[in-house]
């Protein structure tokens, strides 16, 4: 492609060369630089792409789009632009011809919830006769193939790849989760979103890595309804003003309070021996009131449990709304939505839950225990380890909130990483020791959670909090295959082989 058309919607300065070249491939790694590649100087919180130029022109890149001054020799030519980051996300999208013109497109930004409210959407839309493409904190979905993902909103490349691919395997719709990261960096931009969806935010991702203040990431945040058609909000969250201030989309909400458009009312949890889920009534006024009944009621019930499954599914009622999806759609479609590693529920016994959250910090932890005691439990059992080499404070703060508002917690691995479990373990019990909160220590997981199913009672909620959807533990250096799922596979097998070998 010609590199003057790469750059049609973009303010640059061509310093050397010309535009009338061809480019062959975009890169912004150093090392996948071919002969004809066109090479990002990007700025980054470890490196800086710049101080590559010498290795890459070596390679063979015959363009270098920067932000400061380089030298390169004479036949490459230099563009230079304001921030690099913008302009590989609007290279990237003429690279591949623009694919998001040919679908629509959703994306999802806040603390919680975006990656339950993306497969909700995805759910329902499909229900409806769409072929919805998907990008998240799990995977990217296109039409059968998952491909594991690296970023909650990957790179602009990458999103642009993801979506010629969807639009070429025949999406209509596109829902994609947008991190603050993927805000702040530039990921999405120029993408032309139809729908901005805002679910919660609270005080996270603020360090010297991520955000440096929490109004910072509210910012980034904000970013989103100034790149949408339609933003659809959380309308019973207290920094709402401050991300909807210079918005420019039109304005839509949703929640359980009275000013909110999409309003679910007489909440009900639901719970049995081995399932959890609640019920409620939502309801919305009608735009065209007056031709035909002005409002719009019905009932819904969802198998995952939870106040703020109420709010992730509002959410995709409000977003469905758009596409005019039948009630009995979205009722089938969220009653069997499912989400892995989100309040996973997986059934063991008839007498007690057992489910699998990604729940990794404290204040993840935190809601999802307040969330199952609101269910009155026999025992709320909480089975969790913490990742090596990151912040001890996280495990003082894991092992008090677990001591806090479980009954019994038991302390195993979860990634140690270049550390010693059993170290890990024991700053979780600084924690822990500041309650009156009881708990055992089993280093091995698998022993872990055998030893929570056998000694789960009539009425228990476990939950193995902390791995969700990955399928690996990680020591020292190497990601070993590890699935709860295939854990309790084998730990009830197990059980099933003993028992028989027992009677004969």
């Amino acid at each position: 492609m010609k590199l003057e058309k790469l750059l049609e919607r973009m303010e640059y300065e061509c310093l050397q060369g010309t535009v009338d070249t061809d480019v062959r491939k975009l890169v912004n790694n150093s090392r996948k630089v071919e002969k004809g590649s066109l090479f990002f100087c990007i700025k980054g919180a470890v490196t800086d792409g710049h101080k590559y130029v010498p290795d890459v022109v070596a390679k063979g890149a015959s363009v270098l789009v920067v932000q400061d001054a380089v030298e390169a020799p004479e036949d490459v030519t230099v563009i230079r632009v304001t921030d690099t980051r913008y302009a590989m996300a609007l290279m990237s999208a003429a690279f591949f011809g623009y694919p998001a013109n040919e679908m629509r497109i959703i994306g999802v930004t806040g603390t919680k919830g975006k990656t339950t409210t993306t497969y909700m959407v995805k759910s329902i839309l499909e229900s409806a006769g769409y072929k919805v493409g998907l990008i998240g904190t799990i995977e990217a979905i296109i039409g059968g193939e998952k491909i594991p993902a690296h970023n909650t909103t990957p790179e602009s490349y990458t999103i642009q790849e993801y979506f010629r691919r969807m639009a070429d395997a025949g999406c209509q719709v596109v829902v994609m989760e947008v991190s603050s990261q993927g805000l702040m960096l530039e990921r999405t931009a120029g993408i032309p979103f139809e729908i901005g969806i805002f679910t919660n935010i609270e005080p996270d991702h603020i360090g010297p890595a991520e955000h440096e203040s929490f109004e910072d990431y509210l910012e980034c945040k904000s970013r989103l309804f100034k790149q949408c058609r339609y933003g659809i909000l959380n309308a019973d969250d207290a920094h709402l003003a401050e991300i909807l201030r210079g918005h420019t989309c039109e304005v839509e909400t949703f929640g359980l309070s009275e000013q909110a458009g999409v309003r679910a009312e007489n909440l009900n949890l639901v719970s049995r021996p081995g399932y959890l889920g609640i019920a409620y009534t939502v309801s919305w006024k009608n735009e065209n009131a007056g031709k035909e009944k002005d409002k719009t009621s019905f009932d819904v019930e969802i198998d995952i449990p939870g106040k703020f499954s109420v709010y992730n599914s509002l959410t995709a009622i409000a977003i469905c709304r758009h596409f005019k999806v039948a009630v009995e759609d979205i009722q089938k479609a969220l009653k069997g939505a499912k989400v892995k590693g989100r309040v996973e529920l997986v059934k063991v016994s008839d007498e007690f839950t057992l489910m699998i959250d990604y729940a990794h910090n404290a204040m993840a932890l935190q809601s999802l225990l307040e969330t199952l005691r609101e269910y009155h439990p026999h025992r709320l059992v909480s089975v969790f380890g913490c990742g090596g080499n990151r912040s001890k404070l996280r495990r003082y703060e894991m092992g008090e909130v677990s001591g806090r508002l479980a009954d019994l917690t038991v302390i195993t691995s979860d990634n140690p990483r270049f550390e010693e479990p059993e170290a890990i373990i024991a700053d979780i019990v600084t924690g822990i020791e500041k309650t009156d909160g009881k708990y055992i220590k089993i280093t091995d997981r698998k022993e872990a959670i055998a030893w929570a199913i056998h000694h789960g009672e009539p009425g228990d909620i476990i939950v193995l909090a902390g791995k969700g959807h990955e399928d690996y533990q990680e020591i020292c250096g190497v990601q070993y295959p590890m699935d709860e799922r295939v854990l309790i596979r084998e730990i009830l097998e197990e059980d099933e082989r003993n028992l028989s070998l027992a009677k004969q």
